[in-house]
């Protein structure tokens, strides 16, 4: 019987990794920021965040845990396509996932980034980790074709994964939303070089992703809650030098402009981040509810998709559509919002680190054709 994932014979899940333990954290680290020539006393600074929590990153644990969901659905759905797991930087390394699928016979794999959003850290440099694996496992006389699913960003489970998290953040605040008890939306920060970059090719920049999203959760906690929803789009994770433009407000900075402007309380939901990754349990979870408690703001987090049955189950259809796209069938393409899903292969030249500036390094997933 021929799969339902056909013509994938396996399904990757992709992530960006994180260290186990302590002596992890600085290798880690000189991964992320290979080329960048920071020496190991920055990255020993850099990491205390990480020391903080054990030495630890939460990802790992928590890509087992989507992993073994992922599993779950599979045979529900009596779906027996191999399931594998890779990351960009720690073990396991995609080049190794990658290996083992082929020596299990795998020559056509479908990767499912854990990055809800079409940017140049959250889809492009995955796709160019892709490109350099393939490369090097072909010096090595493996062939192994690689797609990605599309940033999935407005799809319904994960909006509804996001919504039910921020209905429960209310009632754990005990306010039902209003202007003294306002919603933030909180995602990475990124470059706004970058920022600009994300949108060259499509209609939809990094944050124009985010606000679409934002709205519409809004809209669906409002008519739960019986309530308007004021809310507002903040960042966290800024990093690099002062003199870099990055995209903002800050989080904290957002928290104390709404205190002075008489906020009681106040829900923080991090639709950027697909789980509780460290910038979700630090920076937001650590330093943004210490800021809260400071101003004396009532302080609930909303969490994260995660695991959530919609989230998964939507993941798998995700997968079941590209593969139907694949076969020459048209499914229907499920978005939320007024963006409208992304297209399943990216244009070239989408999402460079920098607008209009080819960095001349390989990405795989790509569309043959422009936007």
């Amino acid at each position: 019987m021929t799969s339902p994932l056909s013509p994938y014979d396996a399904v990757l899940l992709l992530s960006f990794g994180g260290p186990e333990q302590p002596d992890d954290v600085v290798p880690f680290l000189r991964n992320v920021t290979r080329g960048r020539g920071i020496p190991d006393e920055r990255l020993r600074e850099v990491g205390e965040h990480y020391y903080g929590f054990g030495g630890k990153s939460p990802i790992n644990d928590q890509n087992r845990a989507l992993l073994a969901a992922l599993e779950a659905e599979f045979e529900s759905r009596g779906i027996q396509t191999r399931l594998a797991w890779g990351n960009r930087n720690w073990d396991p390394y995609l080049i190794d996932a990658l290996r083992d699928l082929h020596e299990a016979g795998a020559r056509r794999v479908l990767t499912l980034a854990t990055s809800a959003f079409g940017s140049y850290s959250g889809c492009r440099q995955y796709r160019e980790n892709i490109a350099a694996a393939q490369q090097e496992l072909a010096a090595e006389g493996r062939t192994i074709e690689v797609d990605k699913i599309r940033p999935f960003f407005n799809a319904p489970g994960y909006a509804q994964a996001n919504t039910d998290a921020v209905v429960a953040a209310y009632e754990q605040l005990g306010s039902i939303p209003a202007p003294e008890n306002p919603l933030v939306f909180v995602t990475h920060s990124i470059p706004t070089t970058m920022e600009v970059a994300s949108g060259m090719r499509t209609a939809a920049s990094y944050s124009a992703q985010h606000l679409d999203l934002a709205a519409f959760v809004a809209a669906g906690v409002a008519e739960r809650l019986g309530a308007p929803v004021p809310w507002e789009l903040a960042y966290c994770s800024r990093s690099g030098t002062a003199f870099t433009p990055w995209t903002e407000p800050d989080v904290n900075r957002v928290l104390a402009s709404l205190h002075a402007d008489g906020a009681a309380g106040v829900v923080l939901a991090p639709i950027g981040f697909i789980s509780d990754h460290m910038e979700v349990i630090y920076d937001l979870d650590t330093e943004a509810k210490a800021t809260a408690e400071e101003l004396g703001l009532g302080f609930a987090r909303a969490a994260t998709a995660g695991t959530h049955p919609e989230f998964v189950t939507g993941l798998v259809d995700l997968m079941l559509e590209r593969a139907a796209t694949e076969r020459g069938q048209a499914p229907e393409r499920h978005a939320v919002g007024a963006l409208g899903p992304w297209r399943d292969g990216c244009a070239p030249g989408c999402c460079f680190l920098r607008a209009g500036v080819d960095s001349g390094v390989p990405a795989a997933c790509e569309a043959s054709v422009p936007a």
